[in-house]
């Protein structure tokens, strides 16, 4: 096990300085920011990253859920960059930001669907 010493600053973050982080596609588009992440509450990782796309001045935003896996963070760009595109996210599963969203184990299944990656709900 590391010590606090051996520990660089450049492995770990604040969680509340991921929030409001850009996120980018591959071509450098921005695609949103992050607006939350959801964590599991038994092991302590980060499973989604919940990512504020569309809408002007916070308008008509939509929320999309993205597995964590799936956001790489680019220093060069100071944000996070995930292979897809504004076609892709535009059918993604999201939630209105106005909406009383509740999570459920069906709507992870439905986004780990959506992106192919293994599901984090059994």
């Amino acid at each position: 096990m590391a010590d606090a010493t051996s520990i660089t600053s450049s492995t770990l973050i604040a969680a509340e300085k991921v929030t409001g982080t850009n996120v980018y596609n591959p071509n450098g588009d921005k695609l949103g920011n992050v607006e939350d992440i959801m964590i599991d509450k038994v092991s302590g990782k980060a499973i989604y990253a919940v990512m504020s796309f569309g809408g002007f001045l916070g308008i008509g935003d939509k929320h999309h859920p993205l597995p964590w896996a799936s956001l790489k963070y680019d220093t060069s760009m100071e944000g996070y960059v995930v292979n897809l595109d504004k076609t892709t996210l535009e059918g993604a599963p999201s939630y209105d930001s106005d909406d009383d969203f509740s999570w459920t184990p069906d709507y992870g299944r439905k986004v780990d669907k959506y992106y192919g990656v293994p599901t984090y709900w059994l």
